[in-house]
């Protein structure tokens, strides 16, 4: 592509239109400034919320990817990238899962999470080659990332993933109709239309937002499917450091009644493992009883407790 090809493909896309909202806002008091930014930051929920159907199934895409033993890898330049990061990393210490099952991966490597490494995007041959190196087979699941849609490493990359037959997702804030245009075929596109920046071509703002909202639901849907939660508690936590202690403590308190020297107590005789703990106390079972019942429902907890307090009534 030449540099006229280029200039008209980016000063058509959505993501590097004009403002007419904003077209002033150097003008304003701090006041008007923040005003502004927070009017149009309340359109990104609803842009998300008609993505819905689209993040339905990517989510049942990433869940089934997961019992066949996939991986989840999100692939991003920029701030894409970088929430890709963030939003893997947050899953070991949240849900307990393996810190290979969700992997972030950005143009241009460590370095560009904390200074912009300018033109790692533009290799597409780059994007396919990092998920060579993660050893990508067709069990994984590939997300891209990319505010304007166009990003050449991350098409690369879902263009590698779909010849290896991954189930792909793309999260752009361009039009459905422009991720066509550019032939990328994925499973599922997830475009929330968020419109103009408040400043213009700055996509870690409106954009950023929207896919931060994505990705939190991506993940945190498919955990819950997963087993991970109780209730909209998270009962998988990794005890980490003093806080995550604490707050595993806190669960048990609460959904068991017990007081605070009981789930520490029950905390050491489950190794840490809240599930272990909450199906000893409330199915009144022991360790090893606890553990095979989990596995059996593959790890969910609710019903796990119910077999564990209908094996007691058996024995009465």
């Amino acid at each position: 592509m030449n540099n006229q090809d280029l200039f008209d493909e980016i000063s058509s896309l959505r993501t590097e239109q004009n403002n007419p909202k904003s077209r002033f806002i150097d003008t304003g008091s701090t006041l008007e400034i923040l005003e502004i930014i927070n009017e149009e930051d309340k359109l990104v929920p609803l842009a998300v919320h008609k993505e819905l159907p689209s993040i339905g199934k990517a989510v049942d895409g990433i869940v089934a990817a997961f019992r066949r033993g996939g991986r989840l890898i999100y692939v991003g330049a920029g701030t894409s990238g970088r929430l890709g990061i963030v939003d893997a990393s947050e899953c070991p210490p949240t849900f307990g899962t393996d810190y290979e099952m969700v992997i972030g991966v950005i143009a241009g490597g460590k370095e560009a999470v904390f200074r912009a490494q300018e033109g790692a995007e533009d290799s597409p041959q780059a994007g396919e080659d990092e998920l060579t190196a993660l050893n990508l087979t067709q069990k994984d699941v590939v997300c891209g990332i990319a505010a304007s849609g166009r990003t050449p490493f991350v098409k690369g990359a879902l263009d590698y993933a779909k010849s290896l037959g991954c189930f792909t997702i793309f999260v752009t804030t361009s039009s459905k109709d422009h991720i066509h245009s550019l032939n990328l075929a994925v499973d599922v596109a997830i475009c929330p239309d968020v419109g103009p920046e408040v400043i213009e071509g700055s996509t870690r703002m409106k954009s950023g937002t929207a896919q931060k909202l994505v990705l939190n639901m991506l993940t945190t849907a498919s955990m819950v499917k997963l087993g991970k939660t109780l209730g909209n508690v998270m009962v998988d936590l990794q005890l980490t450091n003093k806080k995550l202690k604490e707050r595993a403590k806190r669960i048990l308190m609460r959904i068991c009644n017990i007081d605070y020297d009981t789930a520490e107590q029950y905390l050491r005789y489950s190794n840490g493992h809240v599930k272990t703990a909450l199906v000893m106390i409330l199915g009144a079972v022991d360790y090893e009883k606890a553990l095979e019942i989990l596995t059996s429902t593959g790890g969910f907890v609710r019903p796990a407790i119910e077999i564990a307090k209908n094996i007691q009534e058996d024995k009465l």
